[in-house]
């Protein structure tokens, strides 16, 4: 007898995979390569223009904390084979409603954010039922709930204010406990020793001569940076991560062993609408008022950011640091555009770009797993 197993018969799992092949796989790869190209192309291009001084460092950092955000969640219902498209109306609608249950009903706004993240989540898993017990396509049935949310944010703040912009969150954001963990920043005492010890440039006139020009970290980038380590751990370091995977790549099969599919699927549509909220209350307490076209497209640029991280459109598939570094390379480039004086409708060459390349890289992979030629 021999101990020789013919190659037919070994299980995929246990193949020996060469390195090389083993990066090729890595969803992570095409983000990676693209945040390197992107780095690259703007310090050469933009280098000189202050682009990667502290501020304007903090001003990319800012803007791709804020895809950051709505991409992780994006990404994980991505994985679990869904997508969101009401993610931009419920951004408008969530800030929409702080603003008219703090400044125009009166209530507490710690008490107004709680009620909207609540009522906001709900709405999530109302999504997620209906994608499950209709089997209509989660293109179709949250498509039709960004228009329901449009609708209601605009009708409610005219309704409300006469108008689509509400101001007055900002004084009420003051004397309110819950406002700093949105609307704050951390770490001023770091830049303030920085700027004594010449390390950033400091304002040279005015009331805040002498003070560093970047005063603190945003609180948008804390929860960007908390989600990405969230979403990872989840999807790498949990039996829930599993069944993420496991619901995208195939439903049926993982429900013949024992994944709870529609719970899962569900729960990502809740936690899209979760990180839609925090961005929209972040919004409303940088600049203290709500306005009912805030998130316009946003659901686009979440999925773009996760598609250039390397998740595939067909689920099953994905990483949130892709989604991460996604984010940042859409950041950079809408930024260093504008720090290399370029026409600013670039941006949207240059965008679809990246994406089709990702998407060709991400077709690519899709056939190495697969085996197909």
């Amino acid at each position: 007898m021999t101990d020789v197993i013919p190659d037919a018969l070994k299980d995929e799992r246990i193949k020996p995979v060469s390195p090389l092949r083993r990066a090729l796989i890595r969803p992570e790869l095409g983000g990676i390569c693209g945040t390197i190209l992107v780095f690259l192309l703007f310090a050469v291009i933009a280098g000189d223009s202050g682009m990667f001084a502290a501020e304007g460092v903090m001003n990319w950092t800012v803007v791709s904390a804020q895809f950051m955000v709505i991409a992780v969640g994006a990404c994980l219902l991505m994985i679990a084979g869904e997508f969101d498209l009401s993610t931009g109306s419920m951004i408008g609608f969530s800030g929409v409603m702080i603003a008219i249950l703090s400044v125009h009903i009166g209530v507490p706004l710690w008490l107004a954010i709680i009620a909207t993240f609540v009522f906001c989540i709900l709405l999530g898993g109302v999504n997620g039922w209906l994608v499950i017990r209709t089997g209509l396509p989660s293109f179709i049935v949250t498509l039709a709930f960004l228009y329901i949310l449009r609708g209601l944010t605009i009708w409610g703040s005219i309704y409300f204010t006469r108008q689509t912009i509400i101001g007055g969150v900002a004084e009420k954001a003051a004397t309110d406990w819950l406002a700093p963990i949105f609307g704050g920043k951390v770490l001023g005492w770091l830049f303030t020793w920085m700027g004594e010890a010449g390390w950033i440039a400091t304002f040279t006139r005015g009331n805040r001569a002498g003070q560093p020009v970047i005063d603190g970290i945003p609180m948008l980038v804390v929860w960007a940076i908390v989600l990405v380590i969230f979403g990872h751990w989840l999807l790498t370091r949990t039996k829930f991560g599993n069944w993420i995977f496991a619901a995208g790549g195939d439903a049926l099969a993982a429900r013949y062993v024992g994944v709870p599919v529609n719970r899962v699927k569900i729960l990502m549509f809740m936690f899209s609408a979760f990180c839609a909220c925090v961005f929209a209350t972040c919004q409303v307490m940088e600049f203290g008022s709500a306005a009912a076209d805030r998130g316009l497209l946003k659901e686009f640029e979440a999925i773009i950011c996760v598609v250039i991280g390397g998740a595939l459109l067909t689920g099953g598939y994905g990483s949130v640091i892709g989604a991460a570094l996604g984010a940042i390379i859409f950041g950079v480039v809408q930024q260093g555009l504008f720090f290399a004086n370029a026409e600013s409708s670039l941006f949207r060459v240059f965008l679809g770009l990246i994406l089709l390349t990702a998407v060709i890289m991400n077709t690519y992979i899709r056939r190495i797993i697969t085996g197909e030629r």
